[in-house]
């Protein structure tokens, strides 16, 4: 059976309810059992056992594993070796999945977040009385007792509704509460914000009272299928974890055959123990893994998260940062993100006088007018310790006008005493107040335009023609308009109707109102285009209001397309996606609408950044790439369900997160090309070294330290560099774009063969070449040289690495953490192969000052290929970094 077009007897007999006296005990227990409980389901919740044991997918790990695991069997082989790889390898492993693991839980979070949205109990009748019971005891069939301050523990269609208004915001984002009839039609197909004979399940009644047939609890009501919807929606990796992924595998392959050449190669052409040969193999797979990489893209993450905090955005989930950063579509909700979320009154017209803009100056007819509207108003001003109007939101733009205007409500009110009240009606959609002045009395009605007395007598039919063309022209540019008309009575009323009340009144004229959008809005929609990224609206408001809104700030330009919730149904899945980027906004949208538009655009290629506050807007934030929340009107549900909650509710905000999210991304890329520029050029060196019969230039343990302590440290800098000044400039990065894109390889190559070639030649002399006496040749010697070469060139290299320009442009000091760690690392690198005892451990011996000039000039050749690169690219109207 269709609830919302049924007819209440139809309802009442399926569900076995008296609507007089409720369902009878026996009842209860039988819809109970059919229909059963007011509980949302919960998700099983994992243990950590079981979250342990997904982090063994991560293929970087598995790398780490497998290599630690050797090293540590290598260790406990051969005790000199010593203990100190394996250690830092688990401790890395370990890092990375404490981050992981943490991360994990928020689709739980936002489904036990649901349950914050039903009362304690609710007011049903029961077998003929009215009782108090736990919400969670609502079944279908209850009859339930609805009253202002409320909260809907259930679906419930209507039978009895007296001046009922419900906020319905979070569950369809309609900024004003809506007035419910148990006798409006509805169509079958009707969005939920249309639905005025149901009240849903987690909303809230603000005004009047209510009586209603329970059609839905649990799962089955609306906010059941949002709790569904929540638990259906699996949230994909980011394209930075794919990334990591990809590259991860990659340096599984290079790992594996490299090992596996060198100790084939070792076997067929070489004498030396299988010990021996598998440290070497193990020292290859070190090689070519960066053990700091994981930790600097999370240092990166991180940093990225204490600057968003400055920005008013809190991110939830780490790898969100990055994510931003590749957003190519941002899809905002309308009110309080795009739009300041405060009813504000914009045009004023007076019977015999022209339209004007509400920030104009009135003339007396005006100020009259608007003095009126207040005068039939019950919003006020907030105490002297908060700012702004509290009410009904029509009504509190009417009294902020007037405060604008320099009159206060309560002075108002003292002047035009009020003696009589006929309070708004849903039904009628207008009210009537009447004032005592001077000793005469005034009615005054407020309302609607179209329930507002056109009295023929009082108002000449030039004006009265005017009126319609007025309210149509103000309601063309999506206002929301209030009408208003007046009587003087000599003597007070006596318990009058409305019609006698308004019999002979004369229509004074009408005010437009809209909630605007942010002042900074249109500014940062500029912004967002100008960086590539495409802003789209997403609400459950009307579409010409939406329209509106969005051709004021440029999201809706010329030649793009509305299309509703309901036109969406009409399309199928495979003519949405491909009509989908004609539409610039959605309207009267339902939740699986706003899921079906995410993923639409997901499978157009493009990252999609969301906004939401309401319960209805968790699913899609959920499955949004980037999930933003609002912090200050947001519900919790929203909240738990999002990756990022933006503490001001600005759209604005989304954009400076997107720029922050680029930086973090282009740090992570130049610590990538860091990285492994060295790891490929240990690989090279290795193999060639093997191939030509020199020996390993390396030994595991000189390697370790140059991944982790010449590369490594300095890295972590990279996670602090500052935004390149193109960054919101150029396009988003493509979902499926590698880490290596847009000249990526060509960066690693020319370096990893400056470390290769340079590293080489140092190999060669030390094991060839004596500069004095003092020092002879040995494959110590060549391993020591060949360790202080690719040490210092590793360290030195990240001044080059950081930037597009040049280094002799912006110097070695401006990035401190850089500079620092950078000192720390070619000290520490220095100090191992100087300090005998520290020498010994890691397999080095001393040299004369002539090899230690030698290895320095060696290694400033890193500075000088990569500058020449850079000047090459320049004149060819490239970039070095992209």
């Amino acid at each position: 059976m269709n609830y919302k077009t049924a007819s209440i007897e139809e309802i009442a007999d399926e569900l076995k309810t008296d609507i007089q006296n409720g369902l009878s005990e026996k009842q209860v227990e039988e819809n109970l059992n059919k229909y059963g409980e007011n509980k949302f389901e919960e998700a099983e919740e994992k243990g950590l056992f079981s979250r342990i044991l997904e982090q063994f997918k991560d293929v970087m790990n598995l790398i780490l594993l497998f290599a630690g695991f050797l090293s540590l069997y290598i260790s406990y082989s051969d005790p000199s070796h010593g203990y100190s790889e394996p250690i830092v390898i688990f401790l890395i492993i370990i890092i990375n999945m404490s981050i992981a693991i943490y991360q994990e839980g928020r689709a739980e979070n936002a489904l036990n977040s649901l349950k914050s949205l039903t009362s304690p109990v609710s007011k049903v009748i029961r077998d003929g009385s009215e009782k108090e019971i736990d919400a969670s005891k609502v079944v279908q069939g209850d009859v339930l007792l609805l009253g202002a301050g409320d909260k809907v523990d259930a679906d419930i269609r209507l039978i009895e509704a007296n001046n009922l208004q419900i906020d319905e915001a979070a569950l369809t984002g309609e900024s004003v509460p809506m007035d419910k009839d148990p006798e409006a039609e509805v169509e079958e197909d009707a969005s939920t914000g249309d639905i005025l004979n149901t009240a849903f399940s987690g909303t809230v009644v603000t005004n009047g009272n209510g009586k209603g047939i329970v059609i839905g609890v649990g799962m089955d009501s609306a906010m059941g299928s949002i709790a569904g919807l929540l638990s259906d929606t699996a949230k994909t990796k980011t394209p930075l974890q794919q990334r990591i992924d990809k590259l991860a595998k990659k340096l599984a392959v290079v790992a594996f055959i490299a090992g596996a050449v060198i100790f084939g190669l070792n076997v067929f052409t070489t004498d030396i123990s299988l010990l021996d040969n598998l440290m070497t193999a193990v020292s290859l797979s070190i090689a070519a893994v960066p053990e700091t990489l994981p930790v600097i893209v999370t240092l990166s993450l991180a940093f990225g998260v204490q600057n968003m905090v400055d920005r008013n955005a809190i991110i939830r989930n780490i790898p969100a940062v990055e994510t931003l950063g590749s957003a190519s579509v941002i899809a905002s909700d309308k009110t309080g993100t795009l739009t300041k979320n405060q009813m504000t009154i914009q045009k004023i017209w007076a019977v015999s006088k022209e339209p004007k803009s509400a920030e104009e100056s009135f003339n007396e007819e005006e100020e009259w007018l608007i003095k009126m509207m207040g005068l039939s108003s019950n919003a006020q001003v907030k105490d002297d310790d908060e700012n702004g109007v509290s009410g009904d939101p029509t009504e509190a733009a009417i009294v902020q006008l007037l405060l604008d205007k320099g009159v206060t409500k309560e002075q108002l009110e003292e002047e035009y005493k009020r003696v009589y009240e006929i309070p708004f009606d849903s039904n009628q959609k207008r009210m009537t107040t009447v004032h005592e002045y001077e000793g005469r009395y005034i009615a005054i009605t407020k309302g609607a335009f179209d329930r507002i007395p056109l009295d023929e007598d009082n108002i000449e039919k030039e004006y009265q023609k005017n009126a319609v063309e007025i309210h149509d022209a103000f309601a063309e540019e999506a206002l929301r308009i209030i009408g208003v008309a007046y009587k003087y009575m000599d003597n007070p009323p006596n318990d009058p109707t409305i019609d006698e009340l308004e019999e002979g009144m004369t229509f004074a004229g009408i005010v437009g109102m809209i909630d605007p959008p942010r002042d900074e809005s249109k500014q940062a929609v500029q912004k967002a285009r100008e960086a590539g990224i495409r802003p789209i609206m997403i609400t459950g408001d009307h579409a010409v209001t939406a329209t509106a809104i969005a051709k004021e700030i440029d999201i809706f330009r010329e030649g793009d397309k509305t299309i509703t919730g309901k036109e969406m149904q009409d399309l199928s899945d495979e003519d949405f996606k491909d009509q989908i980027e004609e539409f610039s906004v959605y309207a009267r949208v339902s939740p699986e609408d706003k899921i079906r538009i995410v993923e639409a655009w997901q499978d157009k290629g493009r990252v999609v950044a969301m906004t939401g506050d309401g319960v209805n807007d968790a699913p899609s934030l959920q499955a949004a790439d980037v999930g933003t929340a609002m912090g200050e009107n947001g519900t919790e549900v929203a909240k738990n369900a999002s990756d990022m909650i933006l503490t001001d509710d600005n759209f604005a905000t989304i954009v400076h997160a997107v720029e922050e999210g680029r930086r973090v991304y282009d740090n992570i890329k130049k610590t990538v090309y860091y990285l492994l520029s060295a790891n490929i050029a240990e690989i090279l060196i290795m193999l060639i070294a093997v191939l030509i019969g020199w020996g390993s230039p390396l030994t595991s343990i000189q390697l370790l330290f140059i991944n982790v302590i010449a590369d490594g440290i300095p890295g972590f800098g990279l996670s602090r560099e500052k935004a390149e000044p193109n960054v919101m400039k150029r396009d988003p990065v493509s979902k499926n774009e590698s880490i290596f894109a847009k000249g990526g390889y060509r960066r690693i190559i020319v370096a990893a063969l400056t470390f290769t070639i340079i590293s080489l030649i140092g190999f060669y002399v030390g094991e060839n070449i004596a500069f004095n006496a003092s020092v002879e040749p040995s494959t110590e010697v060549a391993q020591t040289l060949t360790f202080l070469i690719l040490g210092w060139s590793s360290v030195i290299h990240i001044f080059v690495a950081r930037t597009n320009e040049s280094i002799f442009k912006v110097g070695i000091t401006e990035n401190k953490t850089i500079f620092w760690t950078t000192l720390f690392s070619f000290i520490a690198t220095t100090v191992v192969a100087a300090v005998p005892f520290l020498a010994n451990i890691f397999n080095l011996v001393n040299l004369s000052w002539e090899y230690w000039l030698f290895a320095f000039g060696l290694s400033i050749m890193i500075i000088i290929a990569v500058e020449i690169e850079k000047l090459v690219l320049k004149k060819n109207g490239k970039r070095f970094l992209e």
